[in-house]
């Protein structure tokens, strides 16, 4: 065959080039500025939110087809065409724009916050049908009472999947088996189930009284309104604010509305889970990063198509892309928990409300003890606040008293005063609980040389290593460098004078052993082996009240119910407050009453003991006296006089590099591309109080404006004169930073 037969044949028989219809834009999951223009192939149909998978250099990535219509001027011809259009539901105009808007706002690449709506590629298509049997009848060659149980359970005509069918009937899987290769039965397909029941508003009628039903009565009003409003409940622990908020959702549920309540540690609240479930006949779906992937699918298609109706997740299920949500509940508004620091830096909190105003839904805030920004703005008529003064059921508050440290000394080698000790020894003979607070993990934050005063540090970062005596460990709580605990020091080779300075909750454990040997101790922590199903177990055991002494960090402030619980006893009260946080009192109060309102939340009497260094300390006396109006009037005036939020702005800039001259260079060199702007300040750059971290160099520059001030265009100008990041630098911005470290 010559050369040009051979071409010609070539023509014929080659697959023929898809035409070009017309250019749209995708935005796709990287820190790209703006979406990427690409061709839509002939027949191929797409729309704004739609799902798509385009060809990225040698990849294929997934996408979202987003707002900007026909690109004029393009040769569809010159642009890769979209390789294929996932079988799911566009993403919304409101999602679109939510997604914008948190963009534009955290100056973040929109891509990479459209990537935290697609965090499940596997459940873009539809799920596959699920294999079932339908009864066709006839008679099996022998009758047995299990045969006869299958047939008398399967009759009324309806699909079975097999093992479902089999567990009705009471059967072994194998008698099921045997049917169908009898005829007995024909195989259906059936869709898939879902993740969990449709929940029922009318399940469980209200039981709320007194102010609990006039604060219902409130939410109910801006539910029916079904327009964008926040409220703010702000109730002590136990007043009943959950039920008040059930109320709300059996309400949206009604208006055929989905429904997200965001909670701070969703993974370890299994107790919220089985509320719920008693109000509404089923559970809500969850959300959170310990959810096994296939489920993780599972919520996410279910979430878009409308049928999973309530779902309770984490920080991240604000981007899951429902179908119709018609509320917002944020439980623990104040809490910490709720502000992403990684990649795209934003709190859910306030990202929550925004969702609310672009959706044009109500949003709902609750907490015993609000953030300040949340108190300003019930104060200045943008939130409606909803007071539950009172515990439900007339329970009363723990009563709460000071212990002196320097007046009632623990004994030498301890952390606990004789006060404490004593009480707790009063609660365990009355076969009650004591939950001990201490938020810090480990078994001392240091471990140093008696000999030559050499101290353990990461050599990865600027942080010592703590002490984990349980696992035989020195850890770093930054990185998570870890390494055997030495038996000599590695400076000058002496053997077993490695001291443990500080108390964690291990080491105050271990002191609670010494003085109560027959008591059954718990310790709860983040790091505890066996991860989060080992935690759900220990706090179900601790509701039950299979233990008697309770040692704890922050975990065990995140809304748990003990009805055991009579006494709570801060171990190192002053902990919170010995850093340069402007936040430092307030996340200070928040905690500390958060963690003594465990106590008594079912009416029995019950008492908190905080030991301190600082008894005339306004928070100590806030929390003591029960005036938290008194220290949010204090708190909320040294903000407004400092101009600090919510009466000013700041954001964080951090800049890294594998070399401190690197990091301090390019640092300066921002703070000298920052414009003249009058209001706004930049302050810095200075090292960042953890300057290393994982091998990286940190400085960091602060830049502080008026509340009126355009932080955003501020920020933009800066990065647009600052020098252009090369080598291992790296810029991380943080608007509205709730850390300083």
């Amino acid at each position: 065959m010559n050369k040009d037969s051979s071409d010609l044949f070539g023509e014929l028989f080659a697959p023929a080039k898809p035409t070009m219809s017309r250019t749209v834009p995708v935005l796709v999951p990287m820190p790209a500025p703006k979406p990427y223009s690409y061709a839509v192939p002939e027949g191929m149909a797409v729309e704004p939110g739609s799902v798509v998978q385009v060809p990225l250099g040698p990849r294929q990535v997934i996408g979202v087809v987003w707002d900007g219509g026909d690109e004029g001027g393009v040769d569809p011809k010159k642009l890769r065409p979209i390789s294929h259009v996932f079988d799911c539901p566009p993403l919304t105009k409101e999602m679109r724009d939510f997604i914008d808007w948190v963009a534009a706002y955290t100056l973040s690449p929109p891509g990479l916050v459209a990537r935290m709506a697609l965090r499940a590629p596997a459940a873009f298509d539809p799920e596959p049908m699920v294999e079932g049997l339908r009864f066709v009848g006839g008679a099996p060659e022998r009758l047995t009472p299990a045969r006869v149980r299958v047939m008398e359970t399967a009759k009324d005509g309806l699909s079975w999947t097999r093992s479902g069918l089999a567990h009705a009937a009471g059967v072994s899987l194998s008698v099921v088996d045997g049917l169908i290769s009898q005829g007995i039965f024909e195989t259906v397909f059936l869709p898939p189930p879902p993740v969990v029941a449709r929940p029922d508003p009318d399940y469980v009628a209200s039981r709320l009284e007194g102010p609990q039903r006039e604060a219902a009565d409130e939410i109910l009003t801006e539910v029916h309104k079904g327009q964008f409003s926040v409220s703010l409940i702000d109730g002590v622990t136990g007043s009943g604010k959950t039920e008040v908020y059930f109320e709300a959702i059996a309400e949206t549920l009604k208006r055929g509305k989905q429904v997200l309540i965001l909670l701070p540690e969703i993974a370890l609240t299994a107790s919220f889970l089985e509320r719920f479930q008693d109000r509404f006949g089923a559970k809500p779906a969850e959300w959170h990063s310990d959810l096994a992937p296939r489920m993780r699918e599972k919520v996410w298609r279910q979430a878009v198509t409308g049928e999973v109706r309530v779902v309770a997740g984490a920080r991240s299920a604000l981007f899951l892309p429902f179908e119709d949500l018609g509320l917002i509940i944020v439980d623990e508004e104040h809490d910490p928990a709720y502000k992403q620091e990684d990649r795209v830096y934003y709190n859910a909190r306030d990202m929550a409300v925004v969702r609310g105003r672009i959706g044009d839904f109500p949003v709902v805030l609750v907490s015993a003890t609000p953030s300040v920004e949340s108190q300003v703005n019930g104060q200045s008529g943008r939130y409606s606040t909803i007071h539950l003064p009172t515990r439900y059921g007339d329970a009363a508050l723990p009563d709460l008293h000071l212990i002196d440290m320097r007046r009632h000394a623990p004994e030498r080698g301890g952390f606990l005063s004789p006060l404490l000790i004593r009480a707790i020894g009063k609660t365990v003979e009355k076969g009650e609980q004591s939950l001990l607070f201490l938020n810090r993990r480990g078994y001392a934050p240091l471990t140093l040389c008696r000999v030559c005063g050499h101290r353990f540090q990461c050599p990865q970062c600027s942080s010592w290593l703590v002490e984990h005596r349980f696992r035989g460990q020195i850890q770093c709580h930054q990185c998570g460098y870890a390494e055997r605990t030495p038996e000599a020091c590695p400076e000058c080779g002496t053997l077993d004078h490695l001291v443990a300075c500080g108390p964690g909750v291990e080491r105050i454990a271990e002191e609670v052993e010494r003085h109560f040997p027959d008591a059954r101790t718990i310790v709860l922590s983040s790091d505890i082996m066996g991860g989060v199903k080992r935690l759900r177990l220990e706090l179900d055991a601790i509701a039950k009240g299979e233990a008697d002494i309770v040692i704890g960090t922050q975990l065990v402030a995140k809304g748990h119910n003990f009805p055991l619980m009579t006494l709570v006893g801060i171990v190192d009260a002053d902990l919170g407050l010995a850093n340069g946080d402007p936040r430092a009192a307030e996340r200070t109060f928040q905690l500390l009453s958060q963690v003594t309102g465990r106590a008594g939340r079912t009416g029995l009497k019950s008492h908190g003991l905080l030991q301190t260094y600082q008894p005339q300390h306004p928070v100590m006396q806030a929390i003591v006296s029960g005036d938290a109006g008194a220290f949010y009037e204090r708190e909320i005036s040294e903000r407004e006089r400092a101009v600090l939020p919510p009466f000013g702005r700041l954001a964080s800039i951090i800049v890294s590099a594998e070399t401190r001259q690197d990091a301090e260079t390019h640092a300066r060199g921002m703070r000298s591309a920052a414009p003249q702007v009058q209001g706004i300040a930049v302050l810095g750059p200075a090292e960042a109080p953890l300057a290393l971290v994982r091998g990286r160099h940190r400085f960091r520059l602060l830049v502080h404006g008026k509340r009126n001030s355009d932080m955003q265009g501020f920020l933009r100008a800066m990065l647009a004169q600052a020098p252009k990041e090369r080598g291992s630098v790296h810029v991380q911005l943080d608007i509205d930073p709730q850390s300083f470290l």
